[in-house]
């Protein structure tokens, strides 16, 4: 009996938190992508198969959420409130944006209706996150007791938001949308050193961050990463993508001291959060590779494409087992 009522209420437990796969697969369908640049047929097809596992967990755990979103609004609003989780809420719209960019990348000018279509897709998602981002924002402007930021809630998830922001110009730009994506990108550009003083402070101020919330601290290769991808679509000098590819390093070498800990961890959903970053630094790497005269870098790129891989192969592998054993959609699992 505790099992079935476990069971019927596992849906209750399904935070957006269950978005972030679908981010990190669209991460490793780009990555594959760029190294499919040499014209190797068969890393388009990985890219495109990564992508379309990428759509199928986008279109199932969208549609459990809105059954979840009728039967249990408590939980939605409990998701909405808490201090620490609330901007998983922008994985959504990310989510949107990277499949359309994904679509943007693969199929774009094969019919007018697609290009379109993909037009609508990604303007809906870039909206969407502009108002995720207005919307955790603005709860710092609310007292501590009333949901307003504390040092305890200042964590790498904050820059989920940020992340969503910078993603703009990779298809806005393509898609003939530049004002639009450069505006947005800008809000990204803004948010990314005053979360990350933040996160300085709370270290200061609080300490580290609790063992469970470890492979967060991936998060933090994201956003120079992404700002590295931006900058070389907007065409400017290959030294400042140097330094963003820096900066990205020395984030991924700092969250990677940690690995002791993290190894030491029971599988949840918090682990998801190592997949994106590593596919943002992969692309990265592997773009400036095919810029640089730099052969070291061709083997690190695709060095970090096999570890993503594995990664992400091994994070599904482990997300299905702990459904099949009733692990994750728990209270504690999220």
């Amino acid at each position: 009996m505790q099992a079935s009522s476990q069971g019927a209420n596992a849906l209750e437990h399904l935070s957006p938190v269950w978005f972030v796969p679908v981010m990190g697969w669209c991460g490793l369908a780009q990555a594959w992508l760029r190294a499919s640049d040499s014209g190797e047929e068969l890393t388009t097809l990985l890219a495109t198969l990564a992508g379309a596992v990428a759509l199928a967990i986008f279109l199932v755990v969208s549609t459990l959420s809105l059954v979840r979103w009728s039967k249990y609004p408590s939980a939605v609003a409990m998701d909405m409130q808490h201090p620490v989780r609330h901007p998983f809420l922008a994985t959504i719209p990310i989510s949107i944006m990277l499949l359309a960019s994904l679509g943007v990348a693969i199929f774009w000018n094969a019919s007018e209706s697609l290009n379109n279509g993909l037009r609508l897709a990604w303007a809906s998602g870039s909206l969407l996150e502009i108002a995720a981002t207005l919307w955790v924002t603005a709860r710092w402007l609310q007292a501590k007791e009333v949901g307003g930021p504390n040092w305890n809630a200042i964590t790498p998830i904050l820059f989920i938001p940020v992340v969503g922001n910078a993603l703009a110009p990779l298809a806005g730009l393509p898609i003939g949308l530049e004002p639009w994506a450069m505006a947005q990108f800008g809000l990204g550009l803004f948010l990314w050193p005053v979360m990350q003083a933040l996160l300085v402070a709370r270290w200061v101020h609080v300490g580290p961050l609790p063992p469970r919330m470890m492979p967060s601290l991936f998060i933090m290769v994201v956003p120079p990463s992404i700002v590295g991808l931006d900058l070389l679509q907007i065409g400017v000098a290959l030294p400042w993508i140097w330094c963003m590819w820096g900066i990205g390093a020395f984030f991924l070498a700092l969250a990677v001291t940690q690995m002791s800990t993290l190894r030491s961890l029971p599988f949840g959903m918090p682990h998801w959060g190592m997949s994106f970053p590593m596919a943002a630094f992969t692309i990265l790497t592997l773009r400036l590779a095919s810029l640089s005269d730099c052969g070291w870098l061709v083997l690190l790129g695709f060095a970090l494409l096999a570890i993503t891989t594995l990664l992400i192969l091994w994070l599904s592998f482990a997300t299905f087992k702990g459904l099949l054993s009733g692990a994750l959609l728990s209270p504690e699992a999220g």
